[in-house]
């Protein structure tokens, strides 16, 4: 009997001195789910390409495509339109990067689209505010007569209404695989007329999308399977974690799809642009 006494005290014993030094849960520990507190965040992860010869590269296609902001599966990349403390728009996060000076942006996208045309700073900021002058407002000392007042308009992520992505397809033979890697985006805006009405879409500016991506690695996304676990822009960009369409490919003529098909004939060409790239590599 003594023996199992001394046995049972034992254990209490060494129960109450593992209890004593079991971590106590703490505020930090209560908000590991917390997605503003992501590991990814704070320590932004890019995911390196990898080394391709340009010996290896025995076939590729160059190809533009739209990412249009209205499709479900692209809405991460539109909102939130205002900025929380979590997460940004992907046009702010490039909005920002590029305000601070940081990140080149190369003007007349329309027509250029090699990166040579670098734009300053200030040029930026005139695309991306600018006041109306023409605008009137009631004078508060005289009620009845309208004053002008200038108008401050700028251009927000509301604004956005699709990318444009430039990319490059090519496979390489050192690894038998079939690779994209982005080139460019371009972002395109709301083109509105005077009395309000939306008259089509404008791009704004090229950005170099490999030196944008230091910037989409350090902000999160919306993930809508799993709020424990945030995704970067860089890693839905490299994820291809997104919906578009090819509305150009590289041609003799230097033409878009849209200058020789009409409707539904011209997304006919963009699937068929898609399956050209799918059919070479499962041919091979």
């Amino acid at each position: 009997m003594k023996a199992l006494f001394s046995l049972l005290i034992s254990i209490l014993v060494i129960s109450s001195d593992f209890a004593q030094c079991a971590p106590k849960p703490s505020v930090r520990d209560s908000q590991i789910l917390d997605p503003c507190r992501s590991d990814r965040i704070a320590r932004p992860f890019i995911i390196s390409n990898a080394f391709v010869r340009e010996a290896d590269v025995m076939w590729s296609k160059r190809v533009w495509r739209v990412i249009d902001l209205r499709e479900k599966i692209n809405l991460p990349l539109y909102y939130p339109i205002e900025s929380t403390i979590c997460l940004m728009s992907l046009f702010d996060v490039l909005k920002c990067a590029i305000l601070n000076g940081d990140l080149k942006t190369y003007a007349n996208p329309a027509f250029d689209d090699e990166f040579t045309s670098p734009m300053t700073k200030g040029d930026v900021q005139d695309i991306l505010v600018r006041w109306d002058s023409t605008h009137q407002s009631e004078d508060v000392n005289n009620p009845g007569q309208f004053i002008y007042t200038p108008l401050k308009i700028e251009i927000t992520s509301e604004s956005v209404c699709q990318y444009w992505l430039k990319e490059d397809w090519f496979f390489d033979k050192q690894r038998s695989v079939m690779e994209a890697r982005i080139i460019g985006i371009c972002p395109l805006v709301k083109k509105v007329s005077e009395d309000g009405e939306m008259i089509g879409l404008k791009p704004l500016f090229w950005i170099y999308f490999p030196e944008a991506r230091p910037y989409l690695a350090k902000a999160a996304s919306f993930n809508s399977h799993n709020d424990a676990e945030r995704m970067s822009y860089d890693e839905l960009f490299t994820k291809r974690k997104f919906s578009s369409y090819v509305y150009k490919e590289s041609n003799v003529y230097n033409r878009a799809i849209g200058e020789y098909k009409k409707g539904i004939d011209a997304l006919l060409e963009s699937e068929k642009i898609k399956e050209d790239i799918f059919d070479y590599e499962s041919n091979l």
